[in-house]
């Protein structure tokens, strides 16, 4: 959510910071603004909409000077409007922020009591009249810090510029990420590595409650008593490139199309090559008296953790609680010392996320980690961890992303199990040579696309829509139901197949179209059931099948489309694949943003 970048050096600042702005519009937002200081002044250009707004507006009125702040905005207080956009201003401050001000109804009315105009309708501009006033009494840009930030109730990362301190510009974090970076040309301040990619690959980042003096040519970390520290530097090879679309008409179909390699990927990280045994880089010393595991996760992510709960519990015979972590972090927990916390995030910043490994540190759990993106705050505060490899994911709708989570899941699955005596050497390579083919049937699925489109064409206009599946398939059709909300506004849901009659079976009729997961698996008769309840009713039934499945099932179907048969276990990675490409068509069709899509972030770094 939100992105900033903030640049002191000796450069003009304002292709810096479009620059960054336009590698943090993953993050999601609606609307963005520059400020550069020039000569003692601040000059400002804020524009509601995508950054070619804001583009248009500097390109006849271009900012001067070698250093600024620039931020990307996800509307929270106040509608996503110029004046809501960042940065706010006075004569002296400028301020860039992420995240939510908690108290700022009590600081904003404090505030009016001594004669403050307001002129947004942010929580942001409570920070901005915080350093103004604390100027005015003659304090420096450090002491204005340590008299403002210990005010601030709530998550932020902010950036401030000075208008008579030409040298300095005050970053501070409480919650979302805030990483630091220094090049040839200068210092850098940004939400991520991502952000400051191109200008430098060597990132420090802050801890919570740091903040940070950002000059040209040094730069001074404090914690959150103030005292001086210093922040190990770390290399973000990896991400500095800019990214394109290579031909693809969108980031997502491109990243769609990604999938097989980030199998490969994985599998060459964590498989050993000539013994075709799964490899971890983490000890099952620190595993060895793990009585069950709990695994945490929003969104996509959750729904990845589901999928590992079954793997878990088949291989190496463990209990597994899979939650939602914005609720896990509220309610009294049952976490101890022999339990195994596993966190999935894309980013690794997610907050919620974050306050439930906080929580499971607490408690003195083991804390596993799988992520993509390293050095990021999970990965940094987590005991273990394990990588996805899927490379940066600029679309907002995780696919790529999704299907390194499951490759590495699934391989922890085999690796405990094996370890723990639950499966034979020779399970887990007849197993692993399912994973080891997948590849080559996602590329399979990934030349069908024209099949996908031809059933959406017959799903974009539907206002709802179910999708069923049993066992793995399940939360893969959770997955679809998401993917369909997320791109194309279609409400829709993911049921149980089993579930059809506690519930779900009242909405079927006419017109209401059923998508169902069916492969080949000992459930298949009772999928057929439950498909045969629906056709009942009169619903719209569209299957995704292999051969075998969609042999008894003919004639049932407004539209079908058939892909390879896997190994069972390893369904849930190659079915997901249709679930996205039919989201992504009929997203297409109804002319939705399909990279960006309304009222959605990314990275979800504030509650």
């Amino acid at each position: 959510m939100c992105g900033l970048i903030a640049y002191v050096g000796t450069v003009d600042a304002q292709p810096i910071l479009l620059d960054a702005l336009k590698r943090l519009r993953y993050r999601g937002y609606d609307s963005a603004g520059i400020a550069t200081l020039s000569q003692g002044n601040i000059h400002l250009c804020r524009a509601p909409g995508k950054i070619e707004a804001l583009e248009e507006k500097v390109a006849l009125n271009p900012l001067l000077g070698t250093m600024g702040i620039g931020h990307t905005r996800w509307a929270t207080h106040g509608l996503p409007t110029e004046a809501n956009a960042h940065p706010h201003r006075t004569e002296h401050v400028a301020v860039v922020h992420n995240g939510i001000i908690e108290n700022y109804d009590t600081l904003k009315k404090s505030l009016q009591k001594k004669g403050v105009v307001f002129t947004s309708e942010t929580d942001t501009e409570v920070i901005l009249h915080l350093f103004d006033a604390s100027l005015s009494k003659g304090n420096s840009p450090q002491e204005a810090a340590a008299e403002v930030l210990p005010q601030l109730e709530g998550a932020y990362s902010i950036a401030v510029l000075f208008a008579q301190y030409p040298h300095t510009i005050i970053g501070a974090r409480h919650g979302p990420p805030l990483a630091v970076g220094r090049g040839e040309n200068g210092s850098y301040l940004g939400s991520d590595a991502f952000a400051l990619g191109g200008f430098t690959d060597e990132i420090q980042y802050l801890e919570d409650g740091d903040w940070v003096e950002v000059m040209d040519r040094s730069v001074t970390f404090h914690d959150r008593d103030g005292l001086v520290v210093d922040r190990p530097i770390v290399h973000s090879h990896g991400v500095m490139g800019p990214v394109g679309k290579d031909g693809f008409r969108h980031y997502m179909l491109k990243e769609i199309y990604e999938q097989p390699s980030v199998v490969n990927r994985v599998l060459e990280a964590y498989v050993h090559p000539t013994q075709g045994t799964v490899n971890l880089p983490i000890e099952y010393e620190d595993l060895k008296d793990v009585k069950r595991c709990v695994i945490l996760a929003c969104g996509t992510s959750y729904y990845a953790g589901l999928v590992a709960k079954y793997w878990l519990e088949t291989f190496a015979n463990i209990p597994v609680e899979v939650d939602i972590a914005s609720e896990a972090r509220y309610r009294s927990s049952s976490l101890c010392k022999d339990c195994l916390c596993i966190f999935i995030s894309q980013s690794g910043e997610t907050a919620d996320t974050l306050a439930a490994l906080s929580l499971a540190t607490q408690t003195g759990c083991q804390t596993l980690s799988v992520v993509n993106v390293a050095q990021s705050s999970l990965d940094r505060l987590s005991r273990m961890t394990l990588f996805t490899f899927a490379g940066p994911e600029i679309g907002v709708a995780s696919t790529k992303a999704f299907m390194g989570q499951l490759a590495v899941l699934a391989l922890f699955s085999l690796w405990l199990g094996r370890r723990k005596n639950h499966i034979t050497p020779h399970i887990e390579k007849a197993r692993l040579q399912g994973l080891i083919e997948l590849p080559i049937h996602l590329e399979s699925v990934l030349g069908q696309a024209q099949d996908f489109q031809t059933m959406a064409s017959h799903l974009y206009e539907k206002r709802h829509m179910l999708f069923l599946g049993r066992n793995l398939m399940y939360p893969i059709a959770m997955e679809g139901a998401l993917k369909v909300k997320e791109l194309s506004y279609i409400h829709a849901e993911g049921y149980p197949a089993g579930e059809l009659k506690h519930g779900p079976l009242a909405l079927v009729d006419s017109h209401m179209p059923v998508v169902v997961f069916v492969p080949s698996t000992p459930l298949i008769e009772k999928v057929i059931s439950n498909i045969q309840e629906v056709r009942a009713r009169g619903g719209q039934i569209f299957l995704i099948g292999d051969e075998n499945s969609l042999s008894k099932l003919e004639d049932v179907a407004v539209s079908e489309v058939k892909i390879p048969g896997v190994q069972e276990w390893v369904t849930p990675l190659l079915y997901v694949l249709p679930a996205q490409f039919l989201a992504y068509y009929m997203a297409c069709l109804k002319g939705t943003d399909v990279d960006q899509p309304r009222n959605l972030a990314k990275s979800v770094t504030v509650e």
